[in-house]
């Protein structure tokens, strides 16, 4: 028997199995897995009933609430594909999003009700705008009102093609252009059953959402999650004390970080104020760990604290530094340095390191080459562009643009980036889309922009701008101008103004690696994800 591939598949085992355990928690709103999946079918109903047809992309403007997560089921079940954008995007940059996807139904929070009346004249296909709160001017309903008004869509499994998209994630890309990954029902599922082979006592165990679900790292977490029957706490926004409290309050015992969260609950003031003894694993990825954040987490958290790697193109993990039976530690020095590298593949990935060729290098941690992965996690392609899309997949390998070694026991230590890819709080930053705004300022004669380091965030865009002769512009005047541009994470946290033009190789491009060392002389340059 063939039963499709998707992830509709881990909602109705939740739904048989754990109707009445408490599956998710959002602030006072309580839901059993039961209550959670009747929620998921009202709005496959609902998006039916409002016109949403197969293929449509459905996005969402929503921190970590019990509605998106919700989304990734209803409207994956109403055969639509679910879309959830970056909040910290600028209007801009959201506005390009919806346009280039076609969206045809956006649900939005509160918070996000001075940009929808700003975007929505500029967004032609978009047919609803749906409130995830009360009444609003700017929207045609609410998501209640959705719910409420139709009945429960049945669910059946077989009515799925599991090679169809389900969601889209924009993503920058080395071209400066973001691009859309298309992930299918297949990819979704197989991913989940990959991660939930390193998931321990799950009986008893309460998942902690710290990272928003339009991030790669928080939305590879709810199928697995559900499928498993875990009690999913929601975190509406990352704050340290929120985090400890309700790690105290209901016994959490997993969470995933990026390295800069993981700074933050280090050094937050009041880390020894909680009971944060239920928790049993930490995963960190995103951006660079180090032996010694490993250290530290454990010390205060007094749970395995380890690294992990993926990508959004791989839905997204890979690797992580779980132990291995065959690898023994004579230090805790040396545990440490294994749980903070990329670590070793998960069930169905298979990863290797390897030369211009696709041949692998040899494993003795010091030959570097780029990562390949093979999976059924990796990406149908990017939406609407084949070209992108064959120049990563290719030769049965999906070419990640990272390189990296690896050892006899097949751990993969990241050690530099291909792409031009800052990677600011785990958040990807394409230094060509940040040169591209600077240029677009009529002041600015050329600029690049390199990563720097930042104790806080791990890397910061750096700029270096020359200007017009007989021009002036202030570092205030070009953030500011930059601001209406981009989000506000990927402004420079640097910028450089110079008299002299950029240094150039022969051929006439900027030598970046030039510009890149008078931030890094001195600094440990390697990175893993």
């Amino acid at each position: 028997m063939n039963v499709p591939l998707t992830p509709l598949r881990c909602l109705d085992r939740a739904a048989d199995l754990f109707s009445s355990k408490t599956g998710v928690i959002c602030g006072e709103t309580t839901l059993s897995y039961g209550d959670f999946a009747e929620r998921c079918f009202r709005l496959a109903g609902g998006l039916v009933r409002e016109g949403i047809a197969t293929g449509d992309r459905v996005a969402f403007l929503s921190f970590n609430t019990h509605k998106l997560l919700e989304g990734y089921y209803g409207v994956v079940q109403a055969h639509a594909v679910v879309m959830p954008i970056n909040v910290r995007l600028s209007p801009l940059e959201i506005t390009t999003i919806l346009n280039h996807s076609a969206a045809k139904m956006v649900c939005f929070e509160v918070d996000f009700a001075p940009l929808v009346e700003a975007i929505r004249p500029q967004c032609p296909a978009v047919v609803r705008w749906v409130s995830l709160d009360g009444p609003l001017p700017c929207a045609d309903f609410t998501y209640a009102e959705m719910l409420s008004a139709a009945g429960p869509l049945p669910l059946d499994v077989f009515a799925y093609d599991e090679n169809s998209m389900a969601e889209l994630f924009y993503t920058s890309g080395n071209t400066g252009t973001p691009k859309a990954v298309m992930l299918s029902h297949r990819n979704l599922f197989l991913h989940a059953l990959s991660v939930a082979g390193v998931v321990t006592d799950s009986g008893n165990a309460v998942d902690l959402h710290t990272i928003p679900l339009f991030h790669a790292n928080g939305w590879g977490r709810p199928q697995v999650s559900t499928m498993l029957g875990l009690t999913q706490v929601m975190v509406r926004r990352f704050e340290p004390n929120l985090v400890f409290g309700l790690i105290q309050t209901h016994r959490a015992t997993d969470m995933c970080l990026v390295p800069t969260m993981a700074n933050m609950l280090l050094n937050a003031p009041d880390l020894d104020q909680f009971d944060l003894s239920s928790l049993r694993r930490i995963m960190l990825g995103g951006a660079a760990s180090s032996p010694d954040q490993i250290r530290r987490m454990e010390d205060a958290f007094h749970c395995e604290v380890m690294a992990g790697y993926g990508l959004t193109e791989t839905s997204p993990v890979l690797t992580c530094g779980l132990r291995k039976s065959t690898v023994e530690h004579a230090t805790p020095e040396q545990r440490h340095r294994r749980q903070a590298m990329a670590g070793w593949s998960l069930p169905g990935v298979k990863v290797i390191v390897a030369d211009l060729y696709d041949n692998p290098v040899p494993r003795d941690s010091q030959a570097i080459g780029e990562v390949l992965a093979q999976g059924d996690n990796v990406m149908l392609g990017y939406y609407k562009e084949p070209a992108a899309t064959e120049a990563v997949l290719h030769d049965n390998w999906f070419h990640t643009g990272d390189m990296a070694t690896w050892d006899e026991e097949g751990y993969i230590q990241i050690v530099d980036r291909k792409k031009e890819i800052i990677i600011s709080g785990g958040e990807n930053i394409s230094s060509l889309e940040v040169e591209k705004a600077i240029f677009s300022h009529t002041d600015v004669y050329e600029c690049a922009v390199v990563a720097a380091p930042d104790k806080q965030w791990g890397e910061v865009p750096a700029a270096f701008v020359v200007l017009k002769p007989e021009h002036t512009l202030s570092g205030s005047e070009l953030l500011a101008f930059l601001g209406e541009r981009l989000g506000k994470f990927k402004l420079p946290r640097v910028i450089e103004f110079s008299s002299e033009p950029l240094p150039k190789t022969g051929t006439g491009k900027v030598r970046k690696m030039v510009l890149r060392e008078r931030h890094w002389a001195g600094k440990d340059t390697r990175v893993q994800g």
